[in-house]
C-alpha cells in the first residue's frame, strides 16, 4: 500500500477546489428542544464516545480537551500547548486524573469552561457556550477546508487558537468559517447535534450520584482480587517493597485486567491513603520519582474513562501473573539480605543500581513473560504525537531476545555491577534538562558513558564466546505452566508519527533486525517511558532522542554478532547509508559467527531458522505471514478470480511488486496505513491493512528526514486484519469490483483520471457518508471474541476508540465526479 493513501495525495496536485469554495449550503436541520431530561451517561456520552473522542482523547488533544470522561468535560480547555519541541522552561504537568483533583483547581492552571457552568460567577447560556458555538457554526456552515490538518499539528501561521471567550470563538470562526466542529470531518447528525445541544441548554450536568457511584465501583470479583495484590505490594517486607516498586515503575501506564469477566480495567499508583480508604494519588512526574512520603501504599484505581486503543496498554493481573510474580521475586533466593533502597534523584533513574540486589534472572525474565507490553509503552506510551522521535526506527523491523542462559549481564551480575556508572542515562538530569547543558553533557558524559558500556558489552561476549553463539542464544518463550502464547519475536510498524507493534514476524524480510538482551531492554523502557517527561524542555526531549540513537545501533549490533564476520561491517554500512563509523560509534567484537552459513543472504538464512525451526518448537503459532518471500520467490500476479481468502490477499500481494505503479507514485507521508473492507461474495468482510514501509537509507537523523528516504526502494506489507490506531484512509471494496480496484492500484500514474478511479473506493474525509463508514470499521475494530492465539490478542481487551487526528488531511468537492460517477469524472479528465 505504500502510500497506499496517499494516493489521495496526489490529489494535492490536482487543481481541485477545495470544500471552502463551495456556495453556502442551505441549513440542513434546525435545533428541535428535547421533551425530557438529558443524560449527560446515557445519552451525551456516546456521542462524545463516537464523534469528539476520535480526537480529543490524547495528551495531543487540541486545546488539551480531553472528552473521553466527565472529569475531562468538566476540566475544559486550556491556551497552553504541551508538545513544543523548543520549550525552555518545563511546563507545569497537566495530567487528567492526576495533577488536580476538582474543577476549582483546573481553574487556577488556567482550564477554562467549554460548556455552560452552573456555579460560575458570570453564569453562561448555552447558546454562549463554546462548545455550541463552535458546533452550530459547523451546522451552518458544514463545508470543510480543502486542507483539514488536524488541529494538533497546526502551528501559528495556521492560525489555531484556544478560544476563550465568546468574543475570541467569534473572531476566529469569522476568520475562519470552515472551522467548525467536528473540524476538518461532517457535521453531527441531527439526533447527535439535538442531544449534545439539547444537553447545553438544561446546564449540562454530569452523571448524577448514582451514576458516578456505579462508573467507580468495584464488582466483588475484582476486589479480591485487588485485596490480595495490594497486601502482597504493601506488606513491610525488604523484598516486598522492593519487588513492589519494580513492578510499579513498569506498569504505571498499563491497563489492568484480572480476567474476572467484568471488563474492567484499572491502575497501579501510589496513594498516601492504606488499602480500605480513598485513594490519595501521589502525582510525580516520573513513576521512580520520591513519593514524598516515608510511608505509602500502592492501590489499584477503577478507570472509568473511555478507552481509546492508542493508549489502552492492557496487562493481566490474574492467578498466572501472581504466581509468576511470586516465583520469580518474592519465592526467590536474593542471594542476600533484602534491604530498602533511597529516592536519591540519581541512584532512582538507575534501575540497574537501584534494583540490584533482585536476580537480574528474575528482572529479564519477567520482562520477556511481557515483551509486547514492555515495548509498547515504547511505541504506543507517553508520546501521542512523535515524528521526531520515532524517526529513529525503520519503518519496519523484526526483534528479538537473547536467552537468559546465554545473556551475559544475566549470566554475570558482576558485569552489571562493573559497568554501573555507564549505565547512566541522560533522564537522570530531570525534565529541566537545558539545552546548551545537554549538548555538554551528552559529549562529556553521557555519549562516553554509553560508548563505554557498548565496547565493554562487545568485549564480554568475545571472551564469554570465543567459539561464537547462534541460533540456541535467541529466546524462543518459555515453556512452563499454561503459557502457549509467548512473544519471542516482535514486529515493529512505523507510521510516521506513530507507530504498533504486533506479535510474530509480520511483514517482508526487513530491513533490519534487533536482538534485545536485558539492558538494552531495561535502558530502553527506563530512557523513553519511565524517565521520559512529555513536560520537560528541549533539551531533555533532545538528549532522550539521543541517547536512543545509541540503543538502537546497541540492539543491531547484538543482531550483527549472528552473522559472519566478515560481513557485519559491511550490512551496518547498507543500513546507514552516507554516515561514517565514526559517526554511528559502530563497535565491532571478536566474536566469530557460530551458525553454518552456505552462500547466500546471511541474514535471511539466520531469520528463517530462528523463527521456523528453533522457536517453532515452543511456540507453534509463530511463522512468517504471506507478505514473507524466501530467496528467488515473486510475488503473484492478480488473480482471474476472487473465492479464496488467499485470492484476495494475493490480489493486494500484486501490489507489493517492485513493477507496481502505484507504489512509485504515492509517496506522502501523511498516508501510511488504510483500513481496507472487502465485501466477499458470501456476505461476509475481509479487513486488509495496508501499511507503507518507507526507505530510509538511515535513521541516525533528528531532522531533515526527507533527506534519508529512498522512494525508489518504498514498499508494503499487507496485513489480514488491523495496524495501528491511526488510520490513515478507509477504503470500502465490493468484491465484483476487486478486479478494476487493483488494476488502478497497478496503473496507478497519479493523474487526475487515476485519482477519479481509486477515489471510487476512497472514502474522503468530506463525503457525507464518512461517519458511518468509520462507525464500521469502529464496531469491527472493537469486536470482541477472538481466540487468545490472534497476533493482536483481541481477548484480552487490545481494543479502544481509534485516533482520526491522522486521517489524509485533503477534503475533496463533493461534486468531484460532476454528477457521482466515476464514468464522468474520467470523462471530464481524460485526454482524447
Amino acid at each position: 500500500m505504500n502510500r497506499i493513501i496517499l494516493a489521495i495525495s496526489v490529489l494535492i496536485t490536482i487543481s481541485l477546489v477545495g470544500c471552502a469554495s463551495q456556495a453556502p449550503p442551505e441549513k440542513i436541520y434546525e435545533f428541535t428542544p428535547p421533551d425530557g431530561l438529558v443524560s449527560y451517561e446515557h445519552d451525551v456520552k456516546p456521542v462524545l464516545k463516537k464523534r469528539c473522542v476520535v480526537c480529543h482523547s490524547c495528551y495531543n488533544s487540541p486545546c488539551q480537551l480531553k472528552m473521553t470522561s466527565w472529569e475531562g468535560m468538566d476540566r475544559g480547555a486550556s491556551k497552553k500547548d504541551i508538545y513544543n519541541a523548543q520549550r525552555l522552561k518545563t511546563m507545569d504537568p497537566t495530567r487528567l486524573f492526576v495533577d488536580a483533583e476538582n474543577t476549582e483547581e483546573w481553574r487556577e492552571k488556567g482550564f477554562f469552561s467549554v460548556k455552560p457552568e452552573a456555579n460560575a460567577k458570570i453564569p453562561t447560556e448555552y447558546e454562549d457556550s463554546i462548545m455550541f458555538m463552535l458546533l452550530d457554526h459547523k451546522r451552518k456552515k458544514p463545508g470543510l477546508i480543502s486542507k483539514c490538518r488536524d488541529e494538533a499539528t497546526f502551528n501559528s501561521e495556521d492560525d489555531l487558537t484556544c478560544s476563550e471567550t465568546t468574543a475570541e470563538v467569534d473572531h476566529y470562526l469569522s476568520k475562519h468559517p470552515n472551522r467548525g466542529m467536528p473540524f476538518g470531518f461532517p457535521q453531527l447528525k441531527k439526533s447527535e447535534f439535538d442531544t449534545i445541544v439539547g444537553w447545553l441548554s438544561q446546564g449540562a450536568s454530569g452523571p448524577d450520584e448514582k451514576e458516578e457511584k456505579a462508573l467507580k465501583e468495584v464488582p466483588e470479583p475484582d476486589r479480591i482480587w485487588i485485596d490480595k495484590w495490594e497486601e502482597l505490594l504493601n506488606l513491610q517486607y525488604a523484598k516486598n517493597e522492593m519487588t513492589a516498586r519494580y513492578l510499579y515503575e513498569h506498569l504505571y501506564l498499563a491497563h489492568l485486567t484480572f480476567k474476572t469477566g467484568s471488563e474492567n480495567f484499572y491502575e497501579l499508583v501510589r496513594s498516601t491513603t492504606e488499602p480500605g480508604e480513598p485513594i490519595k494519588i501521589i502525582a510525580t512526574t516520573r513513576p521512580y520519582d520520591s513519593p514524598g512520603t516515608p510511608r505509602f501504599f500502592y492501590r489499584f484505581r477503577k478507570i472509568h474513562s473511555i478507552l481509546v486503543h492508542k493508549t489502552h496498554m492492557v496487562f493481566p493481573m490474574d492467578q498466572r501473573q501472581y504466581d509468576r510474580v511470586n516465583e520469580l521475586f518474592i519465592e526467590k533466593d536474593w542471594g542476600q539480605r533484602a534491604y530498602t533502597q533511597s529516592y536519591e534523584k540519581e541512584l532512582s533513574a538507575n534501575p540497574f543500581e537501584v534494583f540490584e540486589q533482585i536476580p537480574v534472572h528474575s528482572r529479564y525474565e519477567w520482562l520477556l513473560d511481557n515483551a509486547r507490553y514492555t515495548l509498547m509503552t515504547f511505541i504506543r506510551g507517553p508520546v501521542c504525537k512523535g515524528q521526531v522521535a520515532l524517526n529513529v526506527v525503520n519503518d519496519q523491523f523484526w526483534v528479538l531476545f537473547m536467552d537468559p542462559d546465554y545473556d551475559v549481564s544475566v549470566q554475570d551480575p558482576q558485569f552489571l555491577i562493573d559497568q554501573f556508572t555507564n549505565l547512566r542515562m541522560p533522564a537522570e538530569e530531570g525534565s529541566q534538562f537545558l539545552l546548551f547543558k545537554s549538548l555538554m553533557f551528552w559529549k562529556k558524559k553521557y555519549k562516553r558513558w554509553s560508548h563505554n558500556y557498548y565496547k565493554a558489552r562487545q568485549n564480554a561476549y568475545a571472551s564469554t564466546y570465543p567459539e561464537g553463539i547462534g541460533v540456541e542464544a535467541i529466546w524462543k518463550g518459555n515453556t512452563y505452566g499454561d503459557r502457549p502464547y509467548d512473544e519471542p519475536v516482535l514486529t515493529v510498524f512505523r507510521h510516521f508519527d506513530s507507530a504498533s507493534v504486533h506479535r510474530g514476524a509480520r511483514g517482508k524480510l526487513p530491513k533490519t533486525a534487533w536482538v534485545i538482551d536485558y539492558p538494552i531492554l531495561e535502558r530502553i523502557y527506563y530512557s523513553l517511558v519511565a524517565g521520559f517527561d512529555v513536560y520537560g524542555v528541549a533539551g531533555h526531549q533532545l538528549s532522550t532522542r539521543r541517547y536512543m540513537d545509541a540503543l538502537r545501533i546497541e540492539a543491531e549490533s547484538s543482531f550483527l554478532q549472528f552473522m559472519p564476520k566478515d560481513k557485519r561491517q559491511e550490512i551496518m554500512n547498507s543500513w546507514y547509508k552516507g554516515k561514517y563509523w565514526g559517526e554511528l560509534d559502530y563497535q565491532k567484537t571478536a566474536m566469530p559467527a557460530k551458525f553454518p552459513f552456505a552462500a547466500g543472504d546471511p541474514k535471511r538464512q539466520f531469520l528463517e531458522e530462528v523463527v521456523e525451526k528453533h522457536i517453532a518448537q515452543s511456540v507453534k503459532d509463530i511463522a512468517f505471514d504471506h507478505n514473507y518471500l524466501r530467496e528467488g520467490e515473486q510475488y503473484p500476479k492478480i488473480p482471474d478470480s476472487y473465492t479464496e481468502t488467499q485470492d484476495y490477499i494475493d490480489g493486494f500481494l500484486s501490489i507489493a511488486s517492485k513493477q507496481s505503479s502505484f507504489l512509485k507514485h504515492v509517496n506522502d507521508h501523511n498516508a501510511n496505513v488504510a483500513w481496507v473492507r472487502i465485501r466477499k461474495t458470501d456476505d461476509t468482510d475481509l479487513i486488509v491493512s495496508m501499511v507503507a514501509d518507507r526507505w530510509h537509507d538511515n535513521v541516525k537523523i533528528i531532522y531533515g528526514e526527507k533527506l534519508a528516504l529512498d522512494p525508489s526502494k518504498d514498499s508494503a506489507d499487507f496485513i489480514e486484519g488491523f495496524v495501528g490506531s491511526y488510520p490513515n484512509y478507509f477504503f470500502d471494496v465490493k468484491a465484483e469490483d476487486l478486479p478494476d480496484f487493483f488494476d488502478t492500484l497497478h496503473n496507478y500514474d497519479g493523474s487526475k483520471v487515476a485519482v477519479c478511479r481509486l477515489e471510487k473506493y476512497g472514502i474522503n474525509r468530506a463525503e457525507d457518508k464518512f461517519w458511518d463508514v468509520y462507525d464500521w470499521f469502529q464496531g469491527q475494530f472493537s469486536a470482541p471474541g477472538k481466540e487468545p492465539s490472534d497476533p493482536d490478542k483481541y481477548d484480552d481487551g487490545q481494543y479502544g476508540i481509534v485516533d482520526l487526528n491522522r486521517y489524509y488531511s485533503l477534503a475533496m468537492k463533493k461534486d468531484l465526479y460532476e454528477g457521482g460517477t466515476q464514468e464522468t469524472c474520467e470523462q471530464k479528465y481524460r485526454k482524447p
